[in-house]
């Protein structure tokens, strides 16, 4: 029997996406927060035990009084699985979307970072708008939303590269360490680390995205992946970077990696990286 068409309300999105955005500023997730708990317990600098100790207080400060664990609440980003037997009612998707971003905003006391020219006039929008929305159409009847607050220290510290598959694994892994070696303490250690492999320049990009969108107590379902994430965040932690950048061995707390089918001339390898308020919360309509 095929499924029915369903209709949703645009005003169902606006709630849906402000109550996220909102959620992901206050409330760091339980992953995030179980991976500092243990890293402050493993740490061996104290002074990175004293950083990571503050950084977990003031996350549950921010839970308790419902207020941005940090300042930079980012730029608005949004994947989305978008049934193929749902239509929006009263208005579009994606104006909906922006309307709830818009309200998260305003209402929660987010700041505004969003500047409608990249270039000449970059004069705030005044409501962190419009957001960064990646969409999936799936199959069935309802909407999935991941939605999290992209803050630009760590954004700046994000590379691609055009790798051939003579690069092998090795090259990949290479250009992952290299570029969280060169972003040092500017991303806000301890980060999260997401890699996108494969596809096309703007696909690498958008599953590192992604990648650090994915909790980080998980990983990937294939275990040569699983066991490279493993790799990548022991060597990065031998950085010695540490918590704020002043040391210890807790530069990273998680490395997820997404990958896709590529061409056979290419290897394409982007890094996303995080910081540790990786703020990123799911619902479903």
């Amino acid at each position: 029997m095929e499924m029915e068409i369903r209709r949703i309300k645009a005003a169902e999105v606006t709630a849906a996406v402000k109550k996220l955005f909102m959620d992901c500023n206050y409330f760091i997730g339980k992953d995030i927060m179980s991976a500092l708990e243990k890293a402050c317990e493993n740490e061996q600098s104290p002074v990175g035990r004293s950083v990571l100790s503050q950084i977990i207080e003031n996350d549950r400060i921010a839970a308790k009084e419902e207020i941005p664990l940090c300042q930079d609440t980012g730029m608005s980003v949004l994947f989305v699985e978008y049934g193929d037997k749902v239509i929006i009612e009263d208005g579009s998707f994606d104006e909906a979307v922006n309307e709830g971003v818009r309200q998260a905003y305003e209402e929660g006391c987010l700041r505004k970072s969003v500047v409608a020219d990249p270039v000449f006039d970059r004069v705030n929008t005044r409501d962190n708008t419009p957001a960064i929305i990646h969409t999936k159409i799936v199959s069935g009847n309802t909407i999935k939303i991941t939605a999290g607050g992209k803050g630009f220290g760590s954004e700046n510290m994000s590379a691609i590269k055009m790798l051939t598959p003579s690069y092998g694994v090795e090259g990949v892994k290479q250009f992952i360490l290299d570029t969280v070696f060169k972003a040092g303490p500017n991303p806000c250690p301890p980060i999260v680390v997401g890699v996108g492999i494969g596809g096309t320049f703007e696909r690498a990009a958008q599953l590192a995205k992604k990648a650090t969108f994915r909790p980080i107590d998980t990983k990937n379902e294939d275990e040569r992946y699983a066991a490279l994430e493993d790799e990548l965040l022991n060597e990065i932690n031998k950085m010695g970077f540490g918590p704020a950048g002043l040391g210890g061995n807790t530069t990273a707390i998680g490395v997820n990696i997404e990958t896709s089918p590529t061409h056979i001339a290419g290897m394409p390898v982007a890094v996303n990286i995080c910081c540790h308020a990786a703020r990123h919360a799911t619902t479903t309509i």
